[in-house]
C-alpha cells in the first residue's frame, strides 16, 4: 500500500502540539494549587501517616501492638482511595478529553495492522520471502531488547538509585491492585494464536492480529488471480483507513493539552523535585539508548538515519504528550513511507515491533526492578541480575495491548526473584512522567527497526522530498 502521490501541504501539527503540551503544563499547575489544593493536602497527610504507621510497623514486637497499626493502616489507606477517587473525578473533564483520542486511536488500529499486514504479506508472494524478512526481524528485536535491558542494568549499577531510600521491608502480601505476569508457556501461546479475529480486534491484540493477517496473506498470494480482487480491495481500505487516521491526528493538541493537565493537576510540579534524580538518571539513560539505536542505524542506513528521527518526530512528539506509542501508530506507518520504507515492509515490521520491540519499556524494566531491591537493601549477584534479565525478555513479549504493561511484567518479575511488589509503590506517582519518555523511545525503536529491515532488503527507496 503506498501513500497519495501527491505532497500534502506542510503540517503545523507539531507545533500545535508543542504549544498544547506547555499550556496543559500551564493549566494543570495552576488546577493542582488552586482547583485540587485541598484533596492534595490531605491526600500529603494521609500518605506521611501511612509512611509513619509502616514504620512502627516493623519495629513493633507484640502482637496486639501490631493488630492495632494493622487496623489504622487500613483506614488510612481507605481514606487515600477515597481522596486518589474525588481528586480523578474533579480533573475528569481534562482526562476525558485525552481519553476520547486513545479511543479514537485504537478504533483505527486494528483495521489498519490487518488491512495493511494482509496485503504487505501478499505483495511478498510467498512463505520463503515471509520467513526472510522475518527472521531478519526478530533479529533486531532480539538484539535491541537484550541491548535495552542490559543498559538499564548497567545504569542502575552505576547510579544506584535506590540506596538512597533504605526502606525497612513491607508486609508480605501487600495489595497494589497490579496483576502479575505470569512466565507460562501456555499462557504466551495463547496470548499469540487467536480463537477469533473478530475477537482479537476487539480487543487490540495487535499480536493476534498480526499472526492471522500472515496466514490470510500467504493464503491470498498463493490462489492467483482471485487473491489479487482480494489485495485491491484491502489496500483500497487502508487508504481509506489512513485518510480517517489524518481526520483524527487533528485532535491530537486538544489530547496532549487534557492528557499533560490531568497529569501535573494530579502530580503537581513537586513530583519533579522528589523524584528529580531518579527521573533524570532514567531519562538519562533513554539518551543513551536513543544513541545507540542511532549508532546502530546508522552503521546498516548511514546517514539517513538523522533524517529518518526527523521525519517521524511528530509521532515521536505524539507517544511522549499522551504517553502511549499506540497513539502514534498510524502516524508512523504513514510517515516511514514517506521516508522511503516499503510499504510491504513497513505494514510488516511496525505492528510486529508493538509486541516484541518496546526498547523504551525494556530498558525501563530492568532499570526500575533492580532500583526497588536497592530501596530493600537486597543485594542481587550480577549472575540474578543477568537470570532477572532473561525472565524479563520472556515475559514481556506480546503483552503490549496490557494497561500499564511494564508494571504488570515488573509485578511478576520481582515475585520471581523475592523482592518485595510494595516496592513498586515507590514507582506508582511518577510513573505517568516515566512512561511519556519509555513511550517515545519506543517509537523510535521501531521506526529505526523498520528502516534497517528494509536497507537489509534492499527496499529503502528514496524519501520524498516535500516537507513533513
Amino acid at each position: 500500500m503506498e501513500v497519495p502521490a501527491s505532497p500534502p501541504k506542510k503540517s503545523r501539527l507539531t507545533l500545535y502540539i508543542i504549544i498544547a503540551l506547555f499550556a496543559g503544563i500551564a493549566a494543570g499547575f495552576i488546577l493542582n494549587k488552586n482547583y485540587l489544593a485541598e484533596e492534595n493536602a490531605r491526600l500529603t497527610a494521609v500518605q506521611t501517616q501511612i509512611t509513619e504507621t509502616n514504620l512502627a510497623l516493623s519495629t513493633a514486637q507484640d502482637s496486639i501492638t501490631r493488630a492495632g497499626l494493622l487496623i489504622t493502616k487500613q483506614q488510612l489507606n481507605a481514606e487515600q482511595n477515597s481522596i486518589l477517587v474525588a481528586r480523578d473525578s474533579k480533573v475528569e473533564p481534562f482526562s476525558i478529553l485525552a481519553d476520547i483520542f486513545l479511543r479514537l486511536i485504537k478504533m483505527i488500529v486494528a483495521p489498519l495492522v490487518l488491512t495493511t499486514l494482509i496485503v504487505g504479506v501478499a505483495k511478498l508472494g510467498d512463505i520463503s520471502s515471509v520467513g526472510r524478512i522475518g527472521g531478519k526481524t526478530l533479529l533486531w528485536f532480539i538484539g535491541a531488547s537484550l541491548m535495552s535491558l542490559l543498559l538499564g542494568m548497567i545504569l542502575v549499577n552505576v547510579f544506584k538509585p535506590g540506596i538512597a531510600m533504605n526502606l525497612p521491608l513491607p508486609d508480605v502480601g501487600e495489595d497494589l491492585g497490579i496483576t502479575r505476569a505470569g512466565l507460562t508457556l501456555k499462557g504466551f501461546l495463547y496470548h499469540v494464536f487467536p480463537t477469533s479475529v473478530i475477537e482479537s480486534m476487539a480487543k487490540n491484540e495487535i499480536l493476534q492480529i498480526v499472526v492471522f493477517s500472515l496466514f490470510f496473506g500467504v493464503a491470498t498470494a498463493s490462489i492467483g488471480e482471485q487473491g489479487k480482487i482480494v489485495i485491491q480491495f484491502l489496500d483500497a481500505t487502508a487508504h481509506v483507513i489512513l485518510k480517517l487516521t489524518g481526520y483524527v491526528m487533528n485532535l491530537a493538541p486538544i489530547a496532549v493539552f487534557g492528557a499533560m493537565a490531568a497529569i501535573i493537576a494530579k502530580q503537581g510540579l513537586g513530583i519533579l523535585t522528589t523524584y528529580s534524580i531518579f527521573i533524570g538518571e532514567f531519562y538519562f539513560g533513554l539518551a543513551v539508548l536513543w544513541l545507540i539505536l542511532g549508532l546502530a542505524g546508522f552503521v546498516v542506513v548511514g546517514k539517513r538515519i538523522v533524517r529518518l528521527i526527523k521525519t517521524v518526530r511528530e509521532p515521536i512528539l505524539l507517544a511522549f504528550s499522551t504517553s502511549s506509542s499506540e497513539a502514534a501508530f498510524p502516524k508512523t506507518m504513514e510517515l516511514l513511507q514517506r521516508f522511503g520504507c516499503k510499504d510491504k515492509i513497513v505494514s510488516f515490521v511496525l505492528p510486529l515491533g508493538y509486541s516484541f520491540n518496546l526498547d523504551g519499556s525494556m530498558m525501563y524494566m530492568t532499570f526500575a526492578s533492580l532500583f526497588i531491591a536497592q530501596s530493600y537493601g537486597i543485594d542481587l549477584p550480577i549472575a540474578t541480575q543477568i537470570s532477572m534479565l532473561l525472565v524479563l525478555m520472556l515475559t514481556s513479549k506480546g503483552i503490549a495491548g496490557v494497561p500499564r504493561a511494564s508494571l504488570v511484567v515488573i509485578a511478576g518479575t520481582l515475585a520471581t526473584f523475592n523482592i518485595p511488589e510494595a516496592g513498586l509503590a515507590l514507582l506508582l506517582g511518577i510513573d505517568p512522567l516515566l512512561d511519556m519518555g519509555r513511550s517515545a523511545t519506543n517509537v523510535v525503536g521501531n521506526s529505526v527497526a523498520t528502516a534497517v529491515v528494509s536497507k537489509w532488503e534492499n527496499s529503502l527507496g528514496p524519501e520524498e522530498t516535500h516537507e513533513l
